[in-house]
């Protein structure tokens, strides 16, 4: 397969979770979280869906990378990691629950220093590609965090 293809759909799978998630997020934004306390260092709104784009197509540059290195594991954990970042939008934003998203986005964060680790010893830009995604679900961990602390149920 040419190798502008596999980049192409790498991305695509990447920005499909993007697309996903924010079916759970979209709804929410102007109603229920709009309402909630959030801590000073919230970003505007506007920031999230530039920032959500240029780290999927990161994820899908990195996720190319790792094509032809056939190593299931590492692609496995990737998929996992994919699979959690819609499922904390679905648990925050489609269900409301900053207590159960921040459990799980605990976890998530794990699962991509997980792939960070397994795609730096393979291919190191693919590693490196990941590091400004940890540090966004970082923030969003302490904005998560916030967020559920500000608004007891």
């Amino acid at each position: 397969m040419n190798k502008w293809i596999k980049l192409i759909i790498s991305i695509l799978i990447c920005q499909l979770a993007g697309v996903f998630g924010s079916f759970f997020t979209s709804p929410s934004i102007g109603t229920w979280y709009a309402d909630l306390q959030k801590p000073f260092f919230t970003p505007p709104n506007w920031v999230f869906a530039p920032v959500w784009i240029t780290l999927f197509t990161l994820m899908g540059i990195s996720l190319y990378l790792l094509w032809d290195k056939k190593d299931k594991i590492s692609l496995s954990i990737f998929g996992i990691q994919l699979v959690l970042n819609v499922l904390w939008s679905l648990l925050f934003f489609g269900l409301q629950n900053p207590f159960y998203a921040f459990i799980e986005i605990v976890i998530l964060w794990f699962a991509i220093l997980v792939s960070i680790v397994k795609f730096f010893k393979i291919d190191k830009k693919a590693g490196l590609i990941l590091l400004p995604y940890i540090l966004w679900v970082s923030i969003a961990a302490a904005l998560n965090y916030y967020v559920w602390i500000l608004n007891p149920v």
